[in-house]
C-alpha cells in the first residue's frame, strides 16, 4: 500500500499479502519449541537501520524522523536512485554522514540490524530474501510481493532465528478501522469496501483493502466487493459501507500525510528485534510490544 509500486501483469490479480495459515502455525510451533528464543538488542546500543527507497514518498518521512530524533535508532544505510549523495541532504536535512548506495549488497555491507523497505514488488522481493540471507531483520511496507517469495521469506526467517515483518499498512488509524469493522460486521453482515489512492499507485485493490475484505468475508461467509479509485490529490483512504434494512453504517479512515506511517514502522522495528520469526500485521506488532491498543 505504501511503497512506490509497479502494476501487476495485465489480467493477473495482485499477489495476496495474507500469510498462509501453515506458516503461522509453523512459526508459532518453532517459537514455542525454542522458548521464543528472542534475541534482544543491548539497551545501551541504538538499533542500526537501513532504508531502501530512502528518498521515496514514505522512505523520506522515515529517514527524516530517524535523523531528527537520534538515540534509539541509527541510520547506517540508504538505498535510492541518488547514489553517492548524502541522504540527509537529499531529504532536506543537514548532511548526515550516510551516503546513498546503489545496490542492496552495498547497503547490507553496512551491517544494519534492520532493513526498512518501501520500494516496489520486484525490487522488494530481492531485498527481502537478501536481507534475511544476510541475517538482517526486514520491516517491509512494499506490497504485492509474490506469495511464493513471502513463503520462502517466512521459512528463511525461522531457519535463521530472526524476526521480520511484511505489513501492507503501518497506519494505526487503519488498524483501528479494521478492529471497528469486525465489531460492525457482527450486526451488519452485508458490506462493501471503497479504497482510494494517489494516481501513481498501480496495484488495485490495495493490500489493506484485500486483507480487510478477506477478514470480513471469513466472519460472514459473504463476498465483500472492493472498489478502487486512483486520482491525483489522494493519499490513502479506506471506506467500509455496511447496509441493513432501513439504515447504513459507514466507517472511514483517511491518510492525509505519509508521516502517519512512521510510528507504526518504528514500532515494527522495535518488535522484530525481539522475534525469531516473521509477522504480517500491525496487530501482531502491538502484541509483541505488549500493547493492546495503539
Amino acid at each position: 500500500m505504501q511503497g512506490e509500486e509497479q502494476a501487476a501483469p495485465q489480467g493477473q490479480p495482485a499477489a495476496a499479502e495474507v500469510i498462509p495459515t501453515t506458516f503461522r502455525v509453523a512459526r508459532e510451533r518453532t517459537a514455542a519449541e525454542a522458548g521464543r528464543g528472542r534475541r534482544l538488542r543491548s539497551a545501551t546500543r541504538a538499533t542500526r537501520v537501513a532504508v531502501a527507497g530512502a528518498t521515496g514518498k514514505v522512505g523520506r518521512e522515515i529517514v527524516q524522523t530517524i535523523l531528527s530524533t537520534p538515540g534509539e535508532f541509527q541510520l547506517v544505510g540508504a538505498l535510492a536512485l541518488e547514489a553517492g549523495r548524502d541522504v540527509g541532504e537529499v531529504v532536506g536535512l543537514p548532511a548526515s554522514g550516510t551516503t546513498i548506495d546503489r545496490t542492496i549488497e552495498e547497503v547490507l555491507r553496512k551491517d544494519p540490524d534492520v532493513l526498512i523497505d518501501f520500494t516496489h514488488p520486484e525490487a522488494g522481493a530481492r531485498h527481502l530474501l537478501a536481507a534475511l540471507d544476510a541475517g538482517v531483520r526486514p520491516v517491509f511496507g512494499t506490497t504485492s510481493i509474490a506469495k511464493d517469495t513471502l513463503q520462502a521469506a517466512f521459512r528463511l526467517a525461522v531457519d535463521k532465528g530472526i524476526g521480520g515483518a511484511v505489513i501492507p499498512n503501518f497506519s494505526l488509524g487503519a488498524l483501528l478501522l479494521a478492529r471497528l469493522a469486525r465489531e460492525a460486521v457482527r450486526f451488519f453482515p452485508s458490506c462493501e469496501i471503497i479504497e482510494l489512492h494517489h494516481d501513481t499507485k498501480k496495484d488495485r485493490p490495495s493490500g489493506t483493502a484485500r486483507r480487510m475484505a478477506e477478514d470480513l468475508q471469513s466472519r460472514t461467509g459473504l463476498g465483500v466487493p472492493v472498489h478502487s479509485v486512483r486520482l491525483p490529490g489522494l493519499v490513502a483512504h479506506h471506506e467500509i459501507i455496511f447496509g441493513s434494512a432501513g439504515e447504513i453504517l459507514t466507517l472511514r479512515h483517511d491518510t492525509i500525510s505519509r508521516a502517519s506511517f512512521v510510528p507504526g514502522v518504528l514500532m515494527a522495528v522495535r518488535a522484530v528485534m525481539q522475534l525469531d520469526h516473521m509477522i504480517g500485521s500491525l496487530e501482531e506488532v502491538l502484541e509483541v510490544l505488549g500493547q493492546t491498543r495503539p
